[in-house]
């Protein structure tokens, strides 16, 4: 990072109340801070990463020369003026009123549900939800490549797919709606019920949306996020991202049991 940095961060801190109020949001200790801001020390790079994601610039951007810098930044000022009155941000802003009730759900999961494009398999995908700009967003990676058992690494080639999306807290439910940003023709919804334990480690729910294959049919499925951790392998985690047999043993029982438990009462389809 350049002299700039300490400079930059004071202007971008400017738009706030106060920087206590900055490392508040940031979890980041004061005092470490206010080191940055006087030169005196360097972000480490997941600190510079949370920097960057809270105040929605890129780490060269930091480096740039104060007046360089404070010019893109008003550039994006009247971009985001411009937005202000953007009538679907409007719409879903009451939705952000109980958006911290997500932070402890950040962070990386293996998402499991039955395959809807190709029934009979378990497809895994590996999710990342976050806080940004005090938007709650994900990501969702999915490889419809074909595992077996006995063949080791995946035997058949498929689609790769990546998600975007944002997720909401409403009445004690986890609202997740992604649209497919390689292709642009697919959005779906996913609904998880919130662990009230102390730590999370599964989260049961469903998903509903269209399957891949020509007819682009509706269809819906149960789902069971897996919590990793906010800092994984993500080059380990992607490898095991890819469509299983149902028996497949890497799959346990537990996952099993929960894509395949459900009951209908009164005519609804019901997670257990």
């Amino acid at each position: 990072m350049s002299d700039y940095l300490g400079s930059n961060l004071k202007l971008l801190c400017s738009h706030y109340r106060s920087i206590a109020e900055v490392c508040r949001k940031l979890v980041i200790n004061r005092g470490q801070f206010n080191k940055y801001l006087s030169g005196q020390s360097r972000p480490t790079a997941h600190n510079l990463k949370r920097i960057c994601d809270f105040f929605g610039v890129e780490a060269y951007e930091l480096g740039l020369p104060s007046e360089q810098f404070a010019q893109l930044i008003g550039i994006r000022g009247d971009a985001d003026q411009r937005t202000a009155n953007d009538p679907l941000i409007e719409l879903l802003q009451p939705l952000r009123a109980s958006a911290g009730s997500l932070s402890r759900y950040c962070g990386y999961y293996f998402e499991y549900a039955n395959c809807l494009s190709v029934p009979g398999y378990v497809l895994q995908s590996l999710v990342h939800l976050r806080e940004e700009r005090g938007n709650f967003l994900f990501e969702r990676q999915e490889r419809q490549e074909v595992s077996r058992a006995d063949s080791g690494p995946a035997a058949e080639a498929g689609v790769r797919c990546r998600y975007l999306g944002a997720a909401f807290y409403l009445q004690d439910r986890l609202f997740l709606t992604d649209y497919e940003s390689l292709t642009g023709n697919e959005m779906s919804q996913t609904i998880l019920i919130p662990s009230f334990k102390s730590r999370i480690t599964r989260l049961n729910g469903m998903k509903a949306g269209v399957s891949s294959g020509d007819r682009r049919t509706p269809a819906c499925t149960r789902v069971v996020w897996e919590y990793l951790g906010t800092e994984i392998n993500r080059v380990m985690a992607y490898r095991q991202v890819m469509l299983y047999e149902r028996d497949d043993p890497r799959i346990d029982d537990d996952i099993r049991q929960r894509l395949a438990s459900a009951r209908v009462r009164d005519g609804l389809f019901e997670i257990e």
